[in-house]
């Protein structure tokens, strides 16, 4: 059975697992909504694969944006992370962590590129 200051210490745990947790939500929707402007999707699709990007397919794309704005962060993805973020305690993600949120879009951008 856990003491009372065990069950406070797990608690704030949870809370801090949640916040880290929040912090990478917000910086992937963050870029999400950087891409739902038409301009930037067109020039990172540009840049990315070379083409250009039909108004079909960036309606489309922009449409599965949403969705993964709209949808909780994928933990399997950003576990290591997360941890790295729990581990140190700190709130902050490193420049060498953003190929990791553009790595989760990439999902997405790869199925427009025929």
């Amino acid at each position: 059975m856990l003491t009372e200051h065990e069950k406070a210490t797990e608690k704030d745990l949870k809370l801090s697992i949640d916040r880290i947790i929040d912090l990478v939500r917000n910086v992937r929707n963050g870029l999400i909504h950087d891409f739902l402007q038409d301009e930037n999707l067109r020039s990172y699709f540009l840049q990315q694969y070379k083409r250009e990007l039909s108004q079909v397919k960036a309606e489309f794309l922009k449409r599965d944006l949403k969705d993964l704005l709209n949808s909780p962060i994928d933990l399997s993805h950003y576990g290591l992370l997360i941890k790295q973020m729990q581990d140190s305690n700190t709130a902050s993600i490193s420049s060498t962590h953003h190929d990791l949120f553009y790595k989760e879009l990439e999902k997405i951008f790869v199925r427009y590129n025929y």
